[in-house]
């Protein structure tokens, strides 16, 4: 692999919501910077990004796939990310690794939930972003009306560098508005060369109205143009591409680009603002981590010289090769054969073949230097969120959180046969994915898989079946609900045996009490009460009672537990005895505390033809569903609605038929609610015979 200097180096990710032509996007930059001589079709089943069976039948992204090309002596890796919320855990874990994103919104459907998501997730770890409003050549297409939203959702100021000429049918170039030139794509090529005009009679006012907006955003902030503002001065292409970067880098502006990929057209225009406004390795600050052996905060800047370090993001089975681990190498250098140190396990690892990824397809290097992506071929006990490091010099990055599920279904292997299959593919499956669970029901013996969607357990169903060759039964899809206290509570729980020889004593008392942004364990007692040696067993039964919940085995959330007070004895005390003690206290306070479920809402938006509106609405309505926005685009209705996951289960299929196939929807999860009383008695039928 080619070395490149790290100023000439994008490592970039592509977001977006689903179906606002993320892949398409990347099919077109693969062909025009060479990598591929025939650009994919999603319709067709043909895209080199989307190499999976399932991505192909389906028309969508599910996992994140990376590659890499060269435009304007630049190396730019790039990892096509999904769009669909049941697989947000490959844009997260996606956007923690890289310096840039590109984020793609449909002229049509302009900021959707899943926009939001993403940008959300951008501003997190902090990336530079550039937009690219796509399918301007669909009906409805209304660019302007798309930077309007921006402007209202986002913090950073949306700042156009381009306008489209023409729209819908019509649309078929753009004008730039830096080199104040009109950019028309060729259709007999396949939009691989564009010819510049001058701008037509009819746009010079407009454009300048707009150049204008953008001089005078820029100048905000750089004092350079605003000098040359002021003073009257020439302010040439470069000057104003100096100032776009530097307000970029600095995440104040956000450039906007357009097109319509489909239709081959503003590609090579996105491709030179990727190179000339996203940030290299060496325009982030250095990567912060903790010495695992000091427990004090080091960087890694990047640099090849310096010591080693790298985090595994992402991994995924090969048939072949076994377990590709993806590594962002921060600093330093790795070459195979090197032994190096995994983190937190502390284990010394050698590193035996290392790859660059295009899509499913490996290319085997002697080795990776920082700022770069790319894959270790077998790494055992890999996990994603792990840091490689060099062994005088180790470092932890902090690892990704993946969101908890809110779907599970039961299985079990059709024969005993498929029994250990099951197991092992499972295992494998859940390393690739770590938003899917597994766990066995202790009453019924099967196993329960949890994951984020209805979507994301019918493809890990499919993948056992066609990747793995396990076939299961399995049960209908169900919500993960959420157990909470509304009130506080206290209780003291008291273990006290005493059998004839050496005896049990432990006394606990916690006091539980609602909270607003998560769970809290908050140990306040006194020196003395009891031991700090039997104070870890109290928080890991917490721990384990949040996991396992209380009334209908969910999960706990939003509960503050203080742990206030208790007793020991000197020879009769053990960890075992304040375990059992704490995990009863926990049981009874949170009994007490009037808990209830909570239940996940998501937010459904969905685009229809206004003839089908009102059966939309009707649909929308009978399933509990609370309409938020109407939007009208030229001749469709954009819904916006808040409705419970239970809910929502088949409702594709639903839609479809309601609007003959014409209309199309999206989910996200948005937040969890209190359960109606009907449902709170459903899953714990206590809750009728007794007040809570």
């Amino acid at each position: 692999m080619a070395q490149y200097d790290l100023k000439r180096i994008r490592n970039i990710g592509i977001a977006a919501h689903i179906d606002a032509g993320k892949t398409t996007t990347t099919e077109r930059i693969l062909y025009y910077t060479g990598r591929i001589h025939r650009m994919g079709e999603i319709d067709e089943g043909t895209t080199q990004m989307d190499w999976m069976i399932q991505e192909r039948e389906r028309g969508i992204t599910i996992t994140a796939a990376a590659t890499s090309v060269n435009w304007l002596d630049h190396r730019i890796n790039i990892i096509d990310t999904p769009g669909h919320v049941d697989f947000t855990i490959e844009v997260e874990r996606s956007l923690k690794v890289l310096d840039g994103a590109v984020i793609i919104l449909c002229g049509v459907g302009g900021v959707e939930p899943q926009t939001e998501t993403v940008w959300r997730q951008a501003d997190r770890y902090r990336v530079p972003r550039i937009a690219f409003i796509n399918k301007l050549d669909r009906i409805g297409a209304d660019f302007y009306r798309v930077v309007k939203m921006m402007r209202e959702k986002f913090e950073q100021i949306p700042l156009p560098v381009q306008l489209p000429i023409g729209i819908e049918d019509q649309f078929t170039g753009v004008i730039d508005l830096i080199t104040q030139e009109a950019c028309v794509w060729q259709s007999d090529d396949l939009g691989a060369t564009y010819k510049t005009f001058p701008v037509p009679q009819e746009r010079i006012a407009e454009m300048e109205e707009y150049r204008h907006q953008l001089l005078d955003i820029l100048t905000t902030f750089d004092e350079t143009l605003l000098d040359k503002y002021l003073r009257s001065e020439e302010i040439t292409p470069q000057d104003i591409k100096t100032a776009i970067r530097k307000g970029t880098l600095e995440m104040k502006i956000v450039p906007v680009f357009c097109g319509a990929a489909f239709r081959n057209k503003g590609i090579q225009k996105l491709l030179d603002g990727i190179v000339d406004y996203l940030p290299s390795p060496l325009d982030i600050p250095p990567a912060k981590g903790i010495n695992p052996k000091t427990n004090k905060e080091e960087i890694r800047p990047a640099d090849p010289s310096a010591p080693f370090s790298a985090l595994v993001f992402k991994l995924s089975f090969d048939p072949q090769r076994g377990m590709l681990s993806y590594i962002r190498v921060y600093s330093g250098r790795v070459e195979t054969g090197d032994v190096v140190m995994t983190i937190p396990e502390m284990k010394r690892v050698r590193i035996l073949r290392l790859a660059v990824m295009h899509a499913n397809r490996v290319e085997e290097v002697n080795s990776l230097a920082a700022g770069e992506i790319g894959a270790v071929i077998g790494l055992k006990e890999s996990r994603t969120g792990q840091t490689l490091a060099d062994l005088a010099h180790p470092i932890a990055f902090e690892p990704i959180k993946p969101p908890e599920p809110v779907v599970f279904l039961a299985i079990e292997p059709k024969t005993r046969a498929d029994e250990d299959r099951l197991h092992a593919a499972l295992e494998t499956m859940s390393l690739e994915d770590p938003t899917f669970k597994v766990k066995t029901d202790e009453e019924t013996g099967q196993l329960i898989l949890s994951g984020m969607g209805e979507l994301h357990l019918e493809i890990l169903l499919d993948r056992l079946a066609r990747d793995y060759r396990v076939e299961v039964h399995s049960g209908k899809p169900q919500v993960s609900y959420r157990e909470t206290i509304t009130t506080a509570a206290t209780y003291e729980s008291r273990f006290i045996r005493q059998t004839g020889g050496r005896g049990h004593f432990a006394v606990v008392k916690l006091t539980l009490e609602p909270s607003k942004d998560g769970n809290w364990i908050v140990n306040e007692i006194r020196e003395g009460t009891i031991p700090k040696q039997f104070i870890p067993a109290i928080e890991q039964a917490i721990e384990e009672s949040f996991e396992s919940g209380v009334l209908a085995g969910y999960p706990i959330i939003n509960t503050r537990v203080r742990i206030i007070d208790g007793a020991y004895h000197e020879v009769d005390s053990t960890d075992v005895d304040f375990k059992l003690a704490a995990t009863q206290a926990f049981r009874e306070a949170f009994l007490l505390a009037h808990p209830t479920f909570l239940e996940p809402i998501m937010e459904l938006e969905v685009v229809t033809p206004e003839a089908y509106l009102g059966n939309v609405l009707g649909d929308i309505n009978a399933r509990g569903g609370k309409i938020i926005h109407l939007e009208p685009v030229k001749g469709h209705q954009i819904i916006t609605a808040e409705i419970p996951l239970v809910n929502t289960f088949g409702y594709a299929t639903t839609l479809r038929s309601l609007t003959q196939g014409r209309a199309s929807h999206s989910m996200q999860f948005k937040r969890f609610s209190p359960v109606d009383e009907a449902t709170r008695i459903r899953l714990y039928p206590l809750f009728g015979t007794k007040p809570s």
